[in-house]
């Protein structure tokens, strides 16, 4: 897939909806369901564009439920309604996920596998600009009589990538993957963007991440 480069200086995270829009950046759905044990498929999509200094993202979501319990960053936000953005930023196999629930409270790791990841201290999660329409504050999961609709979008420095020094992402390949889960939900679900082949439900496998192709 390819990533547009576009030119947005000072531009807020509230306001990449209408910048996407005004770009004409296409929304790309994450609909893989891996595992036949959990077949709930709520509607999601994300786009994506990068800038000098960031990388930029949409995600828009419709689910049967949503709960927000984690506010503080680097918390159990994959137990919340979720979406995940891992990558490969620099080829050497560390990579990094971007966890973010729909209050916009995230958790940042990076390591070569799942085990003993280290997470970002808070001085780099705070560099990540954040809009949620939902607003900011916790709650618990809330029930509606049909889907519920919530969208988050993040600007992310390159600085976010706290194990590497990478000042750019023009014309590179990188690998990655998107999800969207809720582990503690009425109804968990575990969705991909490209598809996870194994038995259990894992997104930290970096073999099965797709390509992205930076402008």
């Amino acid at each position: 897939m390819k990533v547009k480069k576009i030119s947005a200086a000072n531009v807020e995270a509230f306001a990449l909806p209408k910048l996407f829009d005004e770009e004409k950046i296409d929304f790309q759905p994450i609909q893989c369901v891996n595992w036949v044990a959990y077949p709930y498929k709520p509607k999601v999509s994300f786009r994506i564009a990068h800038t000098k200094d960031a990388v930029l993202l949409h995600f828009k979501v419709k689910e049967a439920s949503v709960r927000a319990k984690y506010g503080e960053d680097n918390g159990a936000v994959w137990t919340d309604s979720c979406v995940e953005f891992f990558s490969i930023p620099a080829g050497d196999g560390v990579y990094y996920n971007i966890e973010c629930n729909c209050i916009g409270t995230i958790l940042i790791g990076a390591g070569a596998t799942r085990d003993g990841r280290e997470h970002a201290p808070e001085e780099i999660t705070s560099l990540v600009q954040r809009w949620a329409s939902l607003g900011k504050e916790p709650f618990e999961e809330r029930i509606g009589d049909g889907d519920i609709t919530w969208e988050v979008a993040l600007i992310i420095p390159y600085a976010v990538f706290f194990k590497h020094q990478i000042h750019s992402l023009d014309g590179k390949e990188i690998k990655a993957n998107f999800y969207k889960c809720g582990d503690d939900l009425q109804t968990p679900h575990f969705l991909s963007w490209n598809p996870i082949v194994i038995e259990q439900p894992n997104f930290h496998r970096p073999d099965f991440f797709g390509m992205l192709e930076f402008e």
